[in-house]
């Protein structure tokens, strides 16, 4: 097991693009739910915020998963109305601890 479950106080909802094909030669893309993982969503720091509202530009946050997540670059985390784009996904110095993901927040309803 690895040392970090403890530390994930939350769960997230992993959605993925999927494609169809729309019988026409193109496709048509909707997310589907690819499973729910437990997840620690860490705070933006002050800095990060500030500099974030004055440029106007969205908020990005780490995301610590277990080191076995299926977690993908493209894929949304969603926690109640609020939804993360995930960026990139990496693990640190000493693999198998975690995976990070840093995504994109975006607020529901904006």
């Amino acid at each position: 097991m690895s040392r970090i479950v403890r530390l994930l106080n939350s769960r997230a909802d992993v959605y993925r693009e999927q494609r169809t094909a729309d019988g026409m030669g193109g496709f048509t893309t909707a997310w589907a739910l690819a499973g729910t993982v437990p997840a620690r969503f860490a705070q933006s720091n002050a800095t990060e915020q500030t500099i974030g509202g004055q440029s106007g530009e969205t908020q990005f946050h780490s995301v610590y998963l277990n080191p076995d997540a299926d977690v993908r670059r493209g894929d949304e985390l969603r926690k109640g109305q609020d939804t993360y784009l995930v960026m990139s996904v990496s693990e640190p110095s000493m693999p198998g601890v975690y995976l990070l993901a840093t995504c994109r927040y975006r607020q529901a309803g904006v």
